[in-house]
């Protein structure tokens, strides 16, 4: 009898939720750890489950509504479908991040609500950010959200994996989001359809667990079902106080099986810019560089953590944003808010000229915080540069590292942020 090969990361996630022998290709019902919706989703997926006649979720325990697209509220509809948000929770048990508390996909590992091992589904395209720390995590419906949180269970097709691995080391100045940006342009939009990106190498390894979580953020943006990472000691040490949860790490075999494996030398990749309006429309800074500005973004789901605070303090520390540009900044939580605050970034990017926003979405859905007028360039450290993204489709959203963006609103113009590391000003 002919053995069968090892199984990936997605492949093992599947089979222990749905019992089964599960292999790339197959059709299985599979147990949920966890449901979030957010305010653009939550209340499609509320009257979904009204239609069903479905009164109560699963487990209130593994449900989640979070209010971080439009927060606080920019008008009275979106007033409403808060309170509608809030009544659900108060009717089922079901969790609720109300204003301010931050971006779904920072608060959902960062409150412990998933572990390594786990699957779950959130009513979000970039729900897939978990699979940085080995949670098969992807996006679905607000209908298919409200079958889960209803049932517990979900069905899925295992999608084939493809093994990409970094070598090398990051050149001063580059960073996982030039890493993500580099491969868009390589694939393109769709160049990993209802796959599952497996992330390997000496790099990724290198990477904290937040430079893994904007890799995994923009899986999406090639296509892709998951962007998962194997859980090694950085990502068990990050979960460490997060909750009750055990986590279950599920590595792939050393045969698994890949739909293709990628190699890409991470030294020879310097920082990458997606230009108006592709995320897969890339180049190196070289090409883009000197492009006016009149507005940067620093945040989103993408890069509005710690560490992206970090970088952009240490370029920004003794400058001042450049007069005729706006620089806008999102922390992606109220934690990471606190302790950015404690570090003293938020004080330095002030200081420098940054007017800071509520975290959660701010800019980049355009429903308020940051529109640009008609004709003008924004470079965003968001996931998404497509026509109307920030609010007007008569302006041109260009995609960065914290760094390209920290650099670029200094001289109101697309800089490359190596300038500013070694051998550069600095």
């Amino acid at each position: 009898m002919i053995p069968l090969p090892g199984k990936t990361i997605a492949e093992k996630i599947f089979s222990a939720h749905s019992g089964t022998d599960a292999h790339a290709g197959d059709i299985v019902v599979a147990d949920v750890d966890f449901v979030m919706g957010q305010d653009g989703t939550s209340p499609l997926a509320i009257r979904a489950l009204e239609n069903m006649g479905v009164t109560e979720v699963f487990d209130p325990k593994k449900v989640a509504v979070v209010m971080d697209h439009s927060s606080p509220s920019p008008i009275e509809g979106v007033s409403a479908l808060h309170t509608m948000m809030r009544e659900f929770g108060k009717r089922t048990g079901a969790k609720v991040y109300d204003v301010g508390e931050g971006v779904c996909h920072q608060l959902i590992p960062e409150k412990g609500h998933v572990v390594p091992g786990d699957l779950m589904v959130g009513c979000d395209s970039h729900t897939c950010t978990y699979g940085a720390l080995n949670v098969f995590s992807t996006g679905v419906g607000s209908t298919d959200g409200a079958a889960a949180m209803a049932a517990g269970k979900l069905w899925f097709k295992v999608p084939e994996s493809v093994k990409v691995t970094y070598t090398g080391a990051l050149q001063p100045g580059v960073y996982s989001k030039d890493l993500i940006l580099h491969l868009a342009g390589e694939l393109g939009a769709d160049g990993a359809t209802y796959e599952a990106l497996e992330f390997h190498g000496p790099v990724i390894d290198d990477l904290s667990v937040e430079g893994r979580m904007t890799i995994s953020n923009m899986a999406i943006e090639l296509g892709a079902k998951a962007g998962l990472m194997k859980a090694d000691a950085k990502t068990l040490a990050w979960f460490e106080g997060r909750g009750e949860k055990t986590p279950n790490p599920q590595d792939p075999d050393a045969d698994a099986v890949y739909e293709r494996e990628l190699t890409f030398d991470a030294s020879a990749i310097g920082p990458q810019v997606a230009k108006p309006h592709a995320v897969d429309n890339v180049s190196p800074i070289e090409e883009v560089e000197g492009t006016p500005i009149a507005e940067g973004v620093l945040g989103t789901c993408t890069n509005g953590r710690l560490e992206d605070f970090a970088i952009a303090a240490s370029i920004l520390k003794g400058r001042k944003v450049h007069p005729d540009v706006r620089f806008i900044v999102a922390p992606a939580s109220r934690q990471i808010l606190l302790d950015a605050i404690e570090a003293g970034y938020i004080q330095t990017l002030v200081e420098a000229g940054a007017a800071l926003v509520t975290p959660g979405c701010g800019p980049c859905v355009g429903t308020h915080n940051g529109v640009p007028s008609n004709g003008e360039n924004v470079i965003s450290t968001a996931n998404r540069n497509f026509k109307g993204r920030m609010g007007n489709s008569n302006s041109f959203i260009y995609l960065g590292s914290p760094a390209t963006v920290a650099a670029s609103v200094i001289e109101a113009k697309i800089t490359d942020p190596r300038k500013y590391f070694e051998g550069g000003e600095r």
